[in-house]
């Protein structure tokens, strides 16, 4: 029997939030670096606690995709319950095609679950399609501790230590952490994920 992300489920019971309600924190510490037309993507939203955060706060050109098709029925769900616009679709990180230029470009423990030369080049698209001054917020799981049982199924892409910085040499790196946190969802017992968070503007130049 294929095994199904724990996700799925609670992307199906609109009453549980299958990740924090809140915004990511990063988001919070460089939003001061947007403007409020700025273009924004989000890959691997699931329910879209940060694009909607941005929405509420007067962000009105927001594209956000997930490959769960539960995840993108809830997010339009809560849109229309708290009179969001943003544009919410199902869409693969593997096979997604950019079809304009952003000004933020953010993913969130997403990466690691396609194979890494896949992630590698979303993340070069994306480096392509972003204008200059625009920032990405990437998030990723590395491989300084193994996969927690809920995502080592899926988690086919774990980057190396520092892979994602050496995607970024000729932006201006804002922010660079490393760090091992303990993470919990409904239903899934406590357990560890190291992470790369990274924050980079595009230079003029590039």
């Amino acid at each position: 029997m294929e095994e199904i992300p724990f996700w799925e489920e609670t992307y199906r019971t609109r009453d549980i939030n299958t990740f924090p309600a809140e915004p990511n924190g990063t988001i919070l510490e460089f939003e001061h670096l947007l403007k409020k037309d700025s273009v924004i993507l989000e890959a691997g939203c699931g329910e879209g606690q940060n694009v909607r955060y941005l929405a509420k706060n007067g962000y009105c050109d927001i594209d956000a995709f997930d490959l769960s098709e539960a995840g993108i029925s809830k997010l339009k769900w809560l849109c229309e319950r708290e009179g969001l616009n943003i544009n919410a679709f199902v869409d693969d990180l593997s096979k997604f095609h950019f079809a304009k230029s952003y000004d933020l470009v953010m993913t969130f423990a997403t990466l690691c679950f396609v194979e890494k030369d896949e992630w590698r080049h979303f993340i070069e698209d994306a480096k392509e399609h972003t204008k200059p001054g625009g920032i990405h917020i990437i998030h990723t799981f590395t491989n300084t501790v193994p996969a927690s049982p809920d995502i080592a199924p899926f988690a086919v892409g774990l980057a190396d230590e520092g892979e994602i910085l050496d995607l970024y040499s000729e932006w201006e790196v804002l922010q660079f952490k490393t760090y091992v946190f303990d993470d919990e969802h409904p239903n899934v017992p406590k357990h560890q994920h190291a992470v790369n968070k990274l924050v980079a503007r595009k230079k003029a130049s590039c």
